[in-house]
């Protein structure tokens, strides 16, 4: 064999040795990337998926988890065909349509104060802090303090009304037109904090060129706000929106503490009435289909804003 194809060979199987050799750290690297991802993965489907699929058979059945597995008829969509003319599952989609409106509210005050304290305040850490407490406070205490603070004849809120000359304020918690209202009210106030910690986060992101050019070019800050930080801000709008609706129809603790779905299911929302048919009525199967209109609908209002983020988000 002459010197060449000796050389020729040796190229050949140093190339041979690399191939493997690399292969064996993909290998490698493949378990160990399943090795990680394998306590998430399998909490993932024991305690969500595998859920969402024996909801939806348990849907199709007049199932009472007390009466165990036995006693389990398949009932087709009779489930579905009660939902639809249940009144009191109408009027929760109502309430949660209207519990959506505290997610443009909270984003509009969260966005005022973000701007102000980037800009023109002092100790911003501090109101950091203090507007972020509610979020991070217990529910149940915060429904609590604003049980005292509604309380129709020894509140805070309506004695000091009375003061300024309203001879009938409000009767919030108690009146089925105001408990909803209310309602609203206590979820800005806890849902702000968040909001106002992300939108200083974006506004911090915002390259200052960007401004400085407008002043040269004479924009006013309306015409900087308008033209300049509204549409930077697009992507953070459309996390919060989305974030917001979820968190709008994910609402349980606050409605259970303050009025308990009253005055004449006024505040029911979807999770409370659920609730209310799966662990109060017992009727499990029934629970079952309105979890699943509930995934259904979040689904289709996720879907809807997803695709419509394409005209309006700038990334």
């Amino acid at each position: 064999m002459s010197k060449s194809n000796i050389e020729v060979a040796q190229i050949q199987r140093s190339s041979v040795k690399e191939k493997k050799y690399s292969m064996n750290i993909a290998k490698k690297e493949k378990w160990a990337g399943i090795f990680f991802i394998a306590p998430q993965l399998i909490g993932t489907s024991i305690l969500v998926i595998l859920p969402i699929f024996a909801t939806f058979f348990i849907s199709f059945t007049d199932w009472t988890f007390i009466q165990g597995l036995g006693n389990m008829n398949f009932i087709g969509l009779e489930n579905y065909e009660k939902l639809l003319k249940d009144e009191r599952f109408i009027q929760s989609i109502v309430n949660n349509i209207w519990l959506i409106a505290s997610v443009p509210i909270t984003m509009i005050l969260a966005l005022f104060l973000a701007i102000i304290i980037n800009k023109n305040v002092y100790f911003k850490s501090f109101f950091k802090v203090v507007y972020f407490m509610p979020y991070i406070s217990s529910i149940v205490a915060v429904a609590i303090v604003f049980q005292l603070l509604f309380h129709p004849s020894y509140g805070p809120i309506n004695e000091f009304l009375m003061m300024l000359g309203i001879e009938n304020p409000p009767r919030w918690l108690a009146d089925s037109n105001w408990a909803l209202v209310s309602v609203i009210i206590i979820s800005v106030w806890t849902s702000i904090g968040f909001s106002l910690i992300i939108y200083l986060a974006a506004l911090q992101n915002i390259s200052i060129e960007l401004y400085e050019a407008a002043e040269i070019d004479g924009a006013t800050a309306w015409d900087k706000f308008i033209h300049i930080t509204v549409p930077m801000l697009a992507p953070t709008n459309f996390f919060l929106l989305i974030t917001g609706v979820i968190g709008s129809f994910k609402a349980f603790e606050l409605i259970v503490v303050l009025t308990d779905g009253g005055p004449g299911y006024s505040t029911s929302v979807i999770v409370y009435y659920l609730y209310e048919q799966a662990f109060e009525n017992l009727r499990s199967g029934y629970a079952s289909a309105i979890s699943i209109l509930l995934l259904i609908l979040l689904l289709a209002i996720t879907l809807i804003q997803w695709f419509g983020q394409k005209k309006w988000v700038n990334y």
